[in-house]
């Protein structure tokens, strides 16, 4: 592993500390962060970002804990609502995060009345460094995602490599080609996560991903970054990833030592403020 090698996507869980909102979509077992920190240390990664996960809605108690108690190892991704102050922005700042999450897959997950209020978030994060995080399909709404990113003028960043099934024609349906020439474009982020998220496949190595990993690397090799997505949630019919399988992953698809470093510490350092 590169030094400073960072996983840009994991979950913390601790019920008994961080409570879950009543109406949510899955319970996740307990996945506390001292399990994540072990999990790094074991697989060589000396950086991690913890993401806030919908099952505790805009309480940001649980990442913002986790990065502020590990402040050289973690940031944060937190959810807020429109209403949300430059005085919060500010504090949950000092403790760590550096970015919101956004989620347009499930509109009720999104926390906003429309995207001119996004906008005006976006506007208040700006000068703190941050950036948005989406959840989205990218190719069923090419054209509004595009006028997005061109809205906010910040980075945004999107999960599971774009977050397109490979069973709906994967990187050649026209939306995610349309996608690529966003990220040519200089539009977006993305991360190589979730594999078997959109993979057909039921189980390891997930090989109709890989066509995904190529195009987005070749695309802009400077703002693609790796994350675990551990624990894993809501992915409990299906047998259990190893992450040590997936990182390994990333020597096939890149095996430019250079490049890979590139993925795993210099470009992650960049957008989550990590110091060199």
């Amino acid at each position: 592993m590169p030094e400073h090698a960072c996983d840009t996507h994991a979950h913390v869980f601790d019920a008994a500390r961080y409570p879950y909102q009543p109406v949510r979509g899955y319970t996740p077992p307990d996945n506390d962060v001292t399990r994540l920190l072990a999990l790094h240390d074991a697989l060589g990664i000396a950086r991690g970002v913890v993401v806030q996960a919908s099952v505790h809605g805009t309480d940001n108690r649980a990442v913002l804990d986790a990065a502020s108690a590990h402040p050289d190892r973690l940031r944060a991704i937190v959810a807020v609502s429109e209403s949300v102050t430059e005085a919060e922005i500010a504090a949950m700042h000092a403790q760590g995060a550096r970015g919101i999450r956004v989620n347009l897959v499930d509109r009720g997950g999104m926390p906003f009345r429309s995207l001119a209020a996004l906008g005006e978030v976006g506007d208040m994060i700006r000068p703190f460094g941050w950036h948005v995080e989406l959840l989205v399909h990218v190719e069923e709404q090419p054209a509004e995602l595009r006028a997005l990113a061109e809205t906010l003028r910040l980075p945004v960043s999107i999960g599971h490599i774009g977050y397109t099934k490979a069973a709906r024609g994967g990187v050649a349906h026209p939306g995610y080609q349309d996608f690529l020439a966003m990220l040519r474009d200089g539009l977006f982020w993305v991360k190589l996560t979730g594999l078997y998220r959109i993979s057909a496949e039921p189980s390891f190595p997930y090989a109709d991903t890989a066509a995904f990993a190529h195009a987005v690397i070749a695309a802009a090799p400077d703002r693609v970054i790796w994350g675990s997505d551990w624990p894993h949630v809501a992915h409990f019919d299906k047998p259990m990833p190893n992450d040590g399988d997936m990182l390994g992953l990333l020597a096939e698809w890149v095996p430019d030592a250079a490049r890979r470093a590139a993925i795993l510490s210099g470009n992650p350092a960049r957008l989550y403020g990590f110091s060199p």
